[in-house]
């Protein structure tokens, strides 16, 4: 068994840590999303349809996760929890593609909350995204 498998971050701080994120995320996408569609609409009098603003606030919070994720394999909250995301094979954070699947994935495991289920299940308490993604959440000392 790996170093990393030695150190897996419980349910409860993973959860306390998607909790937090998902309020510093409403300050991510203020930027990334509201300030700019809020310029465009006082100069020039128009307005982003719904659908395109569900599409530019998925590549907003996309970007943001892909890049933190790939980077350090840790977003602010995750830094604040002292836990970090690293892949199963090598401990090491993840490529841009596996943090991207892992973003993919992660939407309708959370969404639909049978993928935070699985972690009562799985034989390390992981999250269905993290096992389908080749990914681990592990605390940080």
């Amino acid at each position: 068994m790996s170093e990393a498998a030695h150190h897996l971050a419980s349910v409860r701080r993973r959860l306390a840590g998607m909790l937090y994120e998902s309020l510093l995320l409403l300050g991510v996408l203020s930027a990334l999303v509201l300030l700019p569609n809020l310029i465009v609409g006082v100069i020039w009098q128009v307005a982003m349809p719904g659908w395109a603003l569900w599409v530019n606030v998925a590549l907003a919070a996309g970007l943001y996760f892909v890049y933190q994720w790939h980077r350090n394999g840790q977003t602010l909250a995750l830094k604040t929890w002292r836990i970090r995301i690293v892949t199963s094979a090598d401990g090491q954070p993840p490529s841009i593609t596996r943090a991207l699947f892992r973003y993919l994935l992660a939407w309708p495991s959370v969404l639909s909350v049978v993928g935070l289920l699985w972690a009562l299940i799985d034989r390390d308490r992981q999250f269905l995204h993290d096992r389908l993604s080749g990914t681990r959440i592990i605390s940080v000392p």
